[in-house]
């Protein structure tokens, strides 16, 4: 059986893809600069960056496999460089590599993100592409060139797919990413104050499971989004409040002006003064008001994807935010 290598494999979606490649009985070998905190057993960890052409080089040594995840996830950093250079510069690094290599299958990890921005509120698929001048902010110009390039490798003979997960949210996000975030704010009773848009989250066990299914049924060259739910966030904000086992609050709707004010505020301190993320940055809230949902249909037809309820992710994440007291 080949070896597969996952790049960010101690993520929150990364840890997963390892968990479940190992219990098929695969061999798995992770690149992160961050140790897993308990990967399965047969698991090998190489600890480095992908930006350090020697440890590519190592962990690129008998893989057949790629499932390239490794990447800033968040949608602000103090140092907005890092994106281009991380997302974008390890991505090329790891498609120059895996070419090098001769590896069998090369799964790339993008976002929905770079499908829905500019959109207007309109329901997003496969074929959206708005353009590296729509992008809502530096992540999301950030893996937006980086999903173009994996596209290239794979026009010039890289037998490569791209995955573009939707929100992702349930047990193990250490992070934690913006979604879990989101949900750990409004299990903590949340704002009554909301943008209700329309978001789309998954079980992240269904976008790990996905991303296998994507290697090995994806045609080369062809994006799938991974998705579940539509669900508005005030219909969110609800359910979390009966999963928290109380009543469903009463919540008032911002207007967008209202909120790109604030979010544009609140990043202003979290760059000049207090240097830590902003509740809402800026890119979320440009995110938020140009989601109008996801069309899954083809992840469905040609992959056989099939993502569990809404209510199960949802109950999965609180269960462990609760377990763990961030909840």
């Amino acid at each position: 059986m080949g070896l597969s290598l996952v790049t960010g494999g101690s993520g929150f979606i990364g840890g997963h893809l390892v968990a479940a490649l190992a219990e098929r009985g695969e061999r798995v070998r992770i690149l992160d600069i961050v140790p897993p905190v308990a990967p399965p057993p047969g698991v090998t960890v190489l600890h480095g960056s992908v930006l350090d052409r020697d440890a590519v080089e190592r962990a690129f040594e008998d893989v057949d496999r790629v499932f390239h995840l490794a990447a800033v996830a968040q949608l602000w950093h103090r140092d907005r460089s890092t994106f281009e250079r991380i997302n974008r510069g390890g991505t090329q690094a790891v498609l120059e590599a895996a070419a090098r290599a001769g590896v069998r299958r090369f799964v790339h990890c993008s976002t929905e993100s770079v499908l829905m921005a500019g959109r207007g509120g309109q329901p997003v698929d496969e074929r959206s592409d708005p353009g590296l001048e729509a992008m809502a902010g530096p992540y999301c110009r950030s893996k937006y060139l980086a999903e173009k390039d994996a596209l290239a490798a794979a026009a010039a003979g890289l037998p490569l797919v791209v995955v573009n997960p939707t929100a992702p949210v349930g047990p193990g996000d250490r992070g934690p990413t913006p979604p879990t975030a989101m949900l750990r704010l409004f299990l903590h009773a949340g704002p009554r104050l909301i943008l209700d848009c329309t978001l789309n989250l998954v079980h992240v066990r269904d976008v790990a499971d996905g991303m296998i299914l994507a290697a090995e049924r994806g045609t080369v060259g062809e994006r799938y989004i991974l998705g579940g739910s539509d669900v508005r966030l005030s219909d969110l904000a609800a359910r979390l409040d009966r999963l928290a086992g109380r009543r469903p609050r009463r919540r008032w709707t911002v207007p967008a002006p209202l909120a790109m004010a604030a979010a544009t505020l609140d990043e202003w301190v979290s760059d000049h003064l207090s240097h830590r993320p902003p509740r809402a940055p800026v890119t979320g809230v440009r995110l938020a008001l140009a989601a109008g949902g996801v069309d899954g249909g083809k992840a469905a037809r040609d992959l056989g994807y099939r993502p569990r309820p809404l209510n199960d992710a949802l109950a999965d994440a609180v269960a462990w935010l609760t377990h763990t007291g961030g909840a």
